[in-house]
């Protein structure tokens, strides 16, 4: 009897394995999937090397910082998102790109680093990098709290002995605090935009190169988030660009040069006629009060907090003008192109014809509808299956949309398909709508095919159909059935191992 009892529990666990083994291989399809990816390692000075970061399965939680080059500074990330949607299913892919400027040509080495993203280790052998001479570039700007570049180089210490001796201890050193001419400041790229339009707001903070050494950062990390909780608007799309090394460029205002830090930019998108609002937000930084009487050897300075307050903005939304009567769609604002792809060269009646539509420009690439086709009774028309690709860079969101359908023609002919699908745009430069619209025409052959039966039409009819549709149960389901069902795989698992365990310490006894 217990033999019988331990071969069906064996039987048991064995009917459950590839179950188990199923939901498990489902669970780990969800890990994140990573690597590194290194731009070419020969080049010319006027180029940027490169190392990429590119994540899949997972939004980007955390990542650690980029390596440091010797010979080289780093020169900003771009960011490029790619959403594929498949049969309803969508996945992500981003690509964070690094980006390092030569100081000049030569051989160097980038030694062997690793990179954390979302608590995995990528690790990355490293390379020799070699700059050929071309056109040579220009300095690194220096940060705050440094010495300007052509700051002279301070004299050597010279004893002078016990002067407390001579002449009686020093009296308390007196600080001034030194006018600056520093300022934060919200700058929207436009005063008044369309519905739709993109509108590109940068945070930066100016200061002249003579107030290098009286300014630094003051726990900027913990004083950003609070700083973009303001700035968020609820009737924009926001597109915000990674975040970057804060490093300066040299402007010039009012006719003053000027090193300004951009500390954060996002590109909005409005979805209503409501202004977008950026209110006045405030900004801590150290600044240092300097010896009224400087000592050598000391660094004659004392830390202090300065708070710096930027001016709100507004930039007024117009909404779009009334669009024609031909528009069954919202039409999509921006600057958009068409371009388009078939598979074969030949298409016969009754076979499939796979059709690429590319919509790629600047714009709000995630709001554009997909053109719907058009009903023609020679044609069938599925899909289509979407593929986005974004690229954040250089003040600037553009991308490409990827639309694939798939074609039955049922009748010989020229198919022209642009009577079967189209794209209304508005263009906010010119303030015009406009319909792009397809130039390919296909030329069908072979003989003509009937269209497919009805099905609706006999589930309607037949009364099996009709008594079961009637009595069936419309409510939802839950989603996370093969969580469930490995929980409950693994409570039977673990009750036959106890009637195992339990059978053979019986049987020992015995």
């Amino acid at each position: 009897m217990r033999g019988r009892l331990l071969f069906f529990i064996c039987l048991c666990a064995g009917l459950l394995q590839p179950w188990l083994l199923k939901a498990q291989q489902a669970q780990q399809s969800a890990v994140q999937q990573s690597e590194l990816v290194l731009g070419r390692t020969t080049f010319p000075v006027n180029e940027y090397f490169t190392i990429a970061l590119r994540l899949s399965g997972a939004p980007l939680e955390r990542y650690s910082a980029f390596p440091d080059i010797e010979g080289f500074k780093k020169s900003g990330k771009t960011s490029t998102t790619t959403t594929r949607t498949v049969e309803g299913r969508s996945s992500v892919e981003l690509l964070l790109t690094q980006r390092y400027a030569a100081f000049g040509p030569g051989d160097f080495v980038l030694k062997p680093f690793t990179l954390t993203v979302n608590g995995q280790v990528l690790r990355s052998a490293g390379a020799t990098l070699h700059v050929t001479p071309q056109q040579a570039t220009t300095p690194a700007p220096t940060v705050p709290g440094t010495a300007p570049p052509a700051a002279a180089a301070k004299p050597p210490l010279q004893g002078i002995g016990s002067l407390d001796q001579l002449l009686g201890k020093p009296k308390p050193q007196e600080y001034v605090e030194p006018r600056d001419n520093a300022f934060l400041t919200v700058e929207p790229n436009k005063a008044a935009a369309w519905v739709g339009e993109p509108v590109h707001v940068g945070l930066y903070f100016y200061l002249t190169p003579s107030d290098q050494g009286l300014l630094d950062f003051y726990r900027f990390a913990e004083q950003l988030p609070g700083i973009l909780r303001q700035l968020r608007q609820p009737s924009a799309w926001e597109e915000a660009f990674d975040e970057t090394d804060i490093r300066p460029d040299s402007v010039r205002l009012g006719g003053k040069v000027y090193l300004r830090y951009q500390l954060y930019e996002a590109v909005y998108y409005p979805l209503s006629a409501r202004s977008l609002q950026f209110p006045a937000v405030a900004l801590q930084m150290k600044k240092y009060r300097v010896a009224k009487r400087p000592v050598p050897d000391l660094d004659n300075r004392m830390e202090g907090l300065k708070t710096y307050v930027s001016q709100p903005r507004t930039v007024q939304v117009r909404p779009l003008p009334a669009p024609p009567d031909s528009a069954t769609v919202a039409p999509a604002v921006g600057r958009y192109q068409l371009r388009e792809g078939v598979s074969g060269t030949r298409f016969r009646t009754g076979h499939t014809i796979t059709y690429t539509l590319t919509v790629e420009g600047e714009g709000n690439l995630a709001a554009v509808a997909p053109p719907l086709p058009r009903e023609q009774p020679a044609l069938e028309v599925y899909g289509p299956e979407v593929h986005q690709e974004l690229t954040r860079a250089d003040g600037r969101v553009s991308g490409r949309k990827v639309l694939r359908y798939r074609l039955v023609p049922r009748q010989p002919g020229v198919l022209r398909l642009r009577d079967v699908l189209a794209l209304p745009v508005f263009d906010p430069g010119t303030g015009r709508y406009d319909t792009l619209r397809p130039e390919l025409q296909l030329t069908v052959t072979g003989p003509a095919v009937a269209p497919p039966q009805e099905v609706t039409a006999f589930v309607r009819t037949d009364p099996f159909y009709a008594q079961q549709l009637a009595s069936a149960d419309n409510s939802l389901l839950e989603m996370d059935t093969a969580r469930r069902v490995r929980h409950y795989a693994n409570l039977v698992l673990g009750l036959l191992l106890a009637l195992a365990a339990y059978g053979w310490w019986t049987a020992r006894r015995s």
